[in-house]
């Protein structure tokens, strides 16, 4: 009776062990493929901020937030000279004004979900939300890449073909730059959203990071990222490589240019008038190329972190601080609205 009961149990368990483990194994086949029911395990991402960095930490918050306030302050305040003042109304400050206000988004898009984990100790983030951080990150990156390049092409016409600046540089061509700078960064990245929106994220969820960068969001899904990173490098020529090479290639001709100037005054009378764009150039794109290029290595993680706080904080808020101390033209429009302002109080107070 034992024998035949035992007979009995090992041809119930067997089956069953069987099927499970059958039933494992093509589980773990289709989250390799990415196919899991189209089912996300995780739902929420850990950034883990600046949390190697303790003894700091309780400074961070009041520091971020003079900051935000600044460059948000220093921006809006940039927009309303070029929009105000007549004397602005130039190709270079058209720009300008571009940048400032996607300077503003951009700061918009990053600083206040990390102030809020500063401030809550709240690291976590949706993976929605992870998403649309990383849109908006590449979107109006790719888009400043793009006005820089615009503006260097400015400046290369305005030193180097200065009797023909006017006429080419005029009104019409200026919008169609800046209407092609922003749909050049927006059109590519909503196509990359549709490719990461099938993306499956099945854990680890930890991110070294205190924001949503796409590397490190791609590194997390266990689906097959090959597609992904393929149409990476195909919009990255065209919106950071191709833009970097027509700076480098302007800036060749200026320099060349004001070289053959033959006054000390006059090279130096055409050197500041580009002198602020190459800053902004050379912090912008510089501390990009060490992040994404020099500090691959898992040992550089921390210097990795300082130089994207470079590019994504102190960038936005270094921009309106050097045009508008090196610039006369936006000091004496400064100016003028701020007597305009104390005249209007006074009228009103009398």
């Amino acid at each position: 009776m034992g024998s035949k009961d035992g007979n009995l149990s090992n041809f119930m368990v067997q089956p069953n062990l069987s099927m499970f483990l059958t039933f494992h194994d093509h589980r773990m086949q289709l989250m390799e493929k990415g196919d899991a029911e189209n089912e996300t395990d995780v739902t929420e991402f850990i950034l883990l901020g600046f949390g190697d960095l303790a003894e700091v930490q309780i400074l961070l918050f009041p520091v971020f937030l003079v900051i935000y306030i600044v460059t948000m302050a220093g921006n809006f305040l940039i927009i309303a000279l070029v929009v105000t003042d007549q004397h602005l109304h130039t190709p270079m400050y058209f720009f300008l004004g571009n940048l400032s206000c996607l300077e503003t988004c951009y700061t918009s898009a990053l600083l206040p979900r990390m102030l809020a984990s500063l401030l809550t100790g709240d690291r976590t983030i949706s993976v929605g939300g992870c998403m649309t951080q990383v849109f908006f990150f590449c979107f109006l990156t790719a888009t400043e890449c793009s006005l820089l390049a615009a503006m260097s092409y400015d400046r290369y016409l305005a030193i180097c073909k200065p009797l023909h600046h006017g006429t080419c540089m005029n009104g019409k061509l200026c919008l169609q730059l800046a209407a092609g700078c922003w749909i050049s960064g927006f059109l590519p990245y909503t196509i990359m959203m549709r490719f990461m929106s099938q993306l499956i994220f099945c854990g680890p969820k930890v991110m070294d990071h205190f924001f949503c960068d796409l590397a490190p969001m791609l590194k997390l899904s266990c689906s097959d990222t090959s597609q992904i990173m393929l149409v990476l490098y195909i919009f990255s020529f065209p919106d950071a490589v191709f833009p970097f090479l027509l700076i480098l290639t302007s800036y060749v001709c200026i320099v060349s240019t004001i070289l053959r100037i033959p006054s000390t005054t006059g090279r130096q009378k055409a050197f500041s008038t580009c002198i602020s764009h190459l800053i902004v150039v050379t912090l912008f794109y510089g501390t990009i190329m060490i992040v994404y290029m020099l500090a691959k290595s898992s040992n550089l993680r921390a210097v990795n972190k300082v130089f994207s706080v470079c590019y994504t904080v102190l960038t936005p808020l270094a921009n309106p601080l050097i045009y508008s101390l090196r610039n006369r033209e936006v000091k004496e429009a400064l100016r003028k609205a701020v007597r305009k302002c104390l005249a209007s109080r006074r009228s009103q107070t009398s």
